[in-house]
């Protein structure tokens, strides 16, 4: 029972939440129901049928409106008396600048991104308003207290490394389903439906283009005089037969592996082309009721095996749907695990690509899970994780902070622990945005551009979405709305000149000033020329020290499994999840140095379950042919 003083302090406080997802429903009722009469959601999605099993406050009829918006009406019909305030707006919209968070109390995060997570870390920091972190990856979750200048930060701690693949396993020598995804998804996908300019690691001409010096042509534009079903043959033929054809030209590639077997149309629906002249669209059912292949073919059940002429059918009906339904967003789409359509056309090309290479066949289900890094989240840990959430906000509005603490939920006993408390730990003296120490970056002054450095380090590795860069007193690069044409025209050349042809020339010694005025975050960085670079190891061309870089996901030869529970010792994990609003996406850890445990024994502290997660990148996707070892391993 809450004390006269809890309820005081609880019912004057102000409360921000951003996210109203799987954790956000769960703890906008518990936060209700505990009291607190000020609450503001800030969530940009919309509601969708898959959010429905476990947002328990949004109903069929709420499916397409705004999540923080539903989720303020379903609260206020059994506790009208409050105060809600909700927003349906990207948390880093300027509107929510460093003044915004001032006025709260205490900042609640549920959020599923790194990015996004980067920046209300930042924000908290610059407002010096208390940060409570939180997420859910299935039956583990986990809670923890950001206090500036008496906790660690977010950003205090690496990342694990995102699981990547080396493109030339993904385009030639596939052995894993996943390779066949990431192929599907972001080599294939993106050449058909998304930005024609971007470079992909996929052979353009065609047999004929071959042998001829004239044609050049691209064989996955389409002829003017070729209708869907033609080009959607044409295509197959290409990726799926005549690639492989070329790629067994190459007999030294094939010396000590299984060779693929080339699959064309005619092999696939020999019956049905003799049959029918030659056209296959016919075997197919008419125009679909809804923009999916799977209803005009007839396959219902997600989780069923398609066979290799069902796989082929579902790529040439969303290959046409694409291109008959959804033209207009040709050369702008890029891959999105919601997007029913694009699921259906991953899924069969990489099942048709796996049965070329003798690699098992996945379901509809199954393939979404991999293409869109998915751990299906429990409602039951959600609810955990909120009740756990209140409690540490309830001790930062009290300022107990020898009692803050960082708390697991964890999927199977330890000691008959399912919450496990562990201390905090003090902020990183070496951390450059709590504690502003200064960065160095390693690059050839001569060779670099303005433009690498933004993109790779200012905006990949530090995270800034506004970013301000100065030497000295010279500004070199801005960007804003309020900037005049000419500013604009001025910033946009200093990108593309190499750094020591600046107006305010860029050499080994020079500091650079790095600027985020909305994150109010600001670092230095000392500039060391190096002539040469190892273009494996080294491929970015530069090298930034100072800051936290993602730790290697690869450990005493063992693969760490992305999306799957891994165990570790509490020195070298610990784990930061969280619950996206459809299904659970994979973002970094925080793994720091040795913690206390709250009265837990060093066996236990070894039996600590830590999940590893990873921001949505291009090519990095979770290793599943592992999980079965990592469970046996956790069995032991």
């Amino acid at each position: 029972m809450a004390s006269e003083q809890q309820l005081s302090t609880i019912k004057g406080s102000k409360v921000l939440m951003v996210g109203a997802g799987g954790i956000g429903c769960e703890l906008l009722k518990t936060l209700a129901l505990s009291g607190f009469q000020d609450i503001h959601i800030i969530d940009m999605d919309t509601i969708e049928v898959s959010n429905l099993n476990r947002q328990f406050l949004f109903r069929q009829s709420h499916v397409g409106q705004s999540k923080a918006k539903v989720a303020r009406d379903a609260i206020l019909k059994f506790r009208p008396g409050i105060s809600i305030t909700p927003y349906h707006a990207n948390v880093k919209d300027p509107d929510f600048s460093v003044d915004f968070f001032k006025q709260f109390n205490v900042v609640l995060n549920g959020l599923d991104n790194l990015d996004a997570r980067r920046h209300v870390n930042r924000l908290c920091l610059a407002a010096g308003v208390p940060l409570v972190e939180s997420g859910t990856t299935g039956f583990l979750g986990q809670v923890t207290v950001h206090v500036k200048g008496r906790t660690e930060c977010y950003e205090c701690q690496p990342k694990p490394a995102p699981k990547t693949y080396p493109v030339c396993t993904i385009t030639n020598t596939p052995s894993k389903f996943v390779h066949c995804i990431v192929w599907a998804k972001d080599l294939l996908f993106a050449k058909l439906f998304g930005d024609k300019n971007q470079e992909h690691d996929l052979n353009v001409h065609s047999k004929d283009g071959s042998s001829s010096s004239k044609q050049t042509k691209d064989v996955f534009e389409r002829e003017k005089e070729e209708n869907i079903e033609q080009y959607g043959k044409r295509i197959y033929d290409h990726v799926f037969g005549y690639n492989i054809e070329l790629a067994l030209s190459n007999e030294e590639t094939w010396r000590n592996r299984n060779k693929p077997r080339p699959i064309y149309v005619r092999d696939v629906f020999s019956s049905e082309l003799a049959s029918q002249n030659g056209n296959l669209h016919k075997c197919l059912n008419g125009d679909p009721p809804s923009l999916s292949a799977t209803a005009s073919l007839g396959l219902k059940n997600p989780q069923d095996l398609w066979s290799l002429k069902e796989n082929s059918k579902v790529f040439l009906e969303a290959l046409k749907l694409f291109f008959s339904k959804r033209e207009e967003e040709i050369g702008n789409l890029s891959f999105d695990k919601d997007d029913q359509l694009a699921v259906e056309f991953v899924t069969a090309a990489a099942n048709i690509r796996a049965s070329s290479f003798g690699i098992p066949l996945h379901s509809l289900f199954e393939a979404k899970g991999i293409a869109g890094n998915i751990v299906h989240a429990v409602a039951t840990t959600n609810a955990i994780i909120a009740g756990l959430i209140v409690i540490e906000a309830i001790k930062v509005l009290q300022h107990d902070v020898k009692n803050y603490r960082m708390t697991y939920c964890l999927e199977h006993p330890s000691r008959k622990m399912l919450l496990m408390p562990v201390e905090l730990s003090e902020p990183n003296k070496s951390c450059y945005v709590c504690s502003e120490t200064p960065l160095d970056l390693e690059i050839n002054t001569h060779r670099s551009k303005l433009r690498d450095v933004v993109d790779k380090i200012v905006k990949t590795k530090l995270g800034m979405n506004l970013p301000l860069i100065m030497h000295g007193s010279a500004l070199l690069y801005e960007v804003g709305d309020d900037l005049e044409e000419d500013e604009v025209a001025n910033y946009a050349a200093n990108l593309e000149k190499v750094l020591s042809k600046l107006p305010a020339s860029v050499t080994s010694g020079t500091i650079l000033t790095v600027e985020d005025l909305q994150q109010e975050l600001k670092c230095s960085i000392n500039i060391k020329h190096r002539e040469e670079f190892d273009e494996e190891k080294e491929s970015d061309g530069m090298i930034l020290s100072g800051w936290t870089p993602p730790r290697s996901a690869e450990k005493n030869g063992n693969t760490t499994v992305d999306n799957e529970v891994s165990t570790s010792s509490a020195s070298k994990a610990v784990p930061l999840v969280a619950e996206d609003d459809d299904d659970l996406q994979i973002i970094p850890t925080i793994t720091g140095k040795k913690r206390k445990l709250s009265k837990v024994s060093n066996e236990t502290k070894n039996k600590r379950k830590a999940a590893e997660l990873h921001s949505k990148n291009d090519v990095v996707m979770l290793d599943d042919d592992n999980s079965d070892m990592s469970k046996k391993k956790r069995e032991q």
